[in-house]
């Protein structure tokens, strides 16, 4: 039987929401002593929990065949590895968002890219910042550090850095600003390059549904409601993503009937509000738990 090994980041920002996605996907697993290793139960998918920055080597190496890290990681380890074929996502996961961006002194010299011509660049992401900066035809000198960034320049290793920024908090303390954006990322679901037998194939087409079924319900609301007959196409036009309701007659009402729809896109109270005006009343909204188009 077909096994496949997914690889996530054992802790960290990405671990939590990982390991909720899979488990509302129907994945159960056995945990070993080392919790290094998971075996799936409910499917024949196996887990391995290392650093975010070993996954895409894992996957290129095809030690595991899928893997959850964030773009930035992912990019940052082709790029340096030179690998080809490239990783690419087989399904952006929502969560993880992160911003690489390039930083600079407040109110100094470096004010857009053309600025960082001859000046030393301070990194955690040497390859997407010279991939940057190739782009852009400025030549600078990389600095790597693997942390404590945001210290460079203040302490004169570097004139900029380019760095993952979330608040920007960190930058006003150390008097850095933002100068440009390097790259925006999330987590997504990765494979690795190699070919695969059908059944493995099968098995990950199984995933990526049960996955997108997950995310359509984060977004979905099932809302039911009394409506009159003569409003049926105004009432049905002002619901989100809504597909064609289902209309039911009401016992000893001729005019009015029971409308259920299900909404793919966010309902808010500004909806229920223009429903109510245009004559609903018992207007009910429930969360989806699963869905599966």
């Amino acid at each position: 039987m077909t096994r496949l090994k997914l690889a996530i980041q054992k802790s960290g920002r990405l671990s939590e929401d990982s390991l909720a996605l899979l488990e509302r996907s129907g994945l159960k697993f056995a945990r070993s002593k080392d919790k290094l290793f998971w075996y799936g139960e409910t499917l024949p998918i196996d887990l391995l929990l290392v650093r975010d920055d070993d996954i895409p080597r894992l996957l290129l190496a095809g030690v595991c065949q899928l893997g959850i890290v964030g773009g930035n990681v992912a990019q940052e380890k082709v790029l340096s590895e030179k690998a080809s074929p490239d990783l690419q996502p087989l399904l952006r996961l929502g969560f993880g968002r992160c911003r690489l961006m390039l930083a600079a002194p407040e109110g100094g010299p470096i004010r857009g890219v053309n600025d960082l011509e001859g000046k030393r660049i301070a990194t955690s992401y040497p390859a997407l910042t010279q991939q940057y900066l190739e782009n852009a035809g400025v030549r600078s000198d990389v600095v790597f550090l693997n942390g404590a960034v945001e210290i460079a320049p203040s302490m004169g290793s570097a004139d900029a850095i380019v760095d993952l920024v979330s608040t920007g908090t960190t930058l006003r303390a150390n008097h850095l600003e933002v100068i440009d954006e390097v790259l925006s990322s999330e987590a997504g679901l990765y494979r690795c390059p190699n070919p695969l037998s059908s059944e493995a194939e099968r098995l990950i087409q199984t995933l990526l549904t049960r996955i997108e079924g997950v995310q359509q319900a984060q977004e979905a609301k099932y809302v039911m409601m009394h409506a009159p007959k003569a409003k049926l196409s105004e009432i049905t036009a002002l619901l989100p993503g809504a597909e064609t309701p289902t209309v039911l007659s009401l016992e000893g009402n001729d005019d009015r009937v029971a409308l259920h729809a299900m909404c793919t896109e966010q309902v808010f109270w500004e909806h229920l509000e223009e429903l109510k005006k245009a004559g609903a009343s018992a207007i009910l909204v429930l969360p989806v738990e699963k869905m599966l188009a």
